[in-house]
C-alpha cells in the first residue's frame, strides 16, 4: 500500500528555519512529479514547490530564495527546506508524488506554524 508520510512540522519563531521531510513507504513506480502544496485556515491549497524527476523545480513567488525542494532518492524521500520563515508561512504543509499514469498521492499533511 502506498503511504507518503511527512515530518518536520512544529512551531518556529519569524526567521527561522525547519526541514519537512516527506518518505514514500510504498515504492511509488514511474514517478513523474514530487511536490510540496500547503494550506492555510480559510484559503485553499497552494503549490509551495515542485521537483521533476529531470531536475526541474518550480517555485511559489512568496517562498523564492526562501525555500528548496530535493530528493533523495536512496532513501525514497523529498524534503522542503524552509529558511526565514515569515508568520503567512504559517499552514499544513502537504506532499505530493505524481505518476507518468496520471496517479496521485498525497501526504497526510504536517502543521508549520510561525509565530513569535
Amino acid at each position: 500500500q502506498v503511504q507518503l508520510v511527512e515530518s518536520g512540522g512544529g512551531l518556529v519563531q519569524p526567521g527561522g528555519s525547519l526541514r519537512l521531510s516527506c518518505v514514500d513507504s510504498g515504492n511509488i513506480f514511474s514517478i513523474s512529479l514530487m511536490g510540496w502544496y500547503r494550506q492555510a485556515p480559510g484559503k485553499q491549497r497552494e503549490l509551495v514547490a515542485s521537483l521533476t524527476t529531470a531536475g526541474r523545480t518550480n517555485y511559489a513567488d512568496s517562498v523564492k530564495g526562501r525555500f528548496t525542494i530535493s530528493r533523495d532518492n536512496a532513501k525514497n524521500t523529498v524534503y522542503l527546506q524552509m529558511s526565514s520563515l515569515k508568520p503567512e508561512d504559517t499552514a499544513v504543509y502537504y506532499c505530493r508524488v505524481g505518476t507518468l499514469s496520471g496517479r496521485d498521492y498525497w501526504g497526510q499533511g504536517t502543521q508549520v506554524t510561525v509565530s513569535s
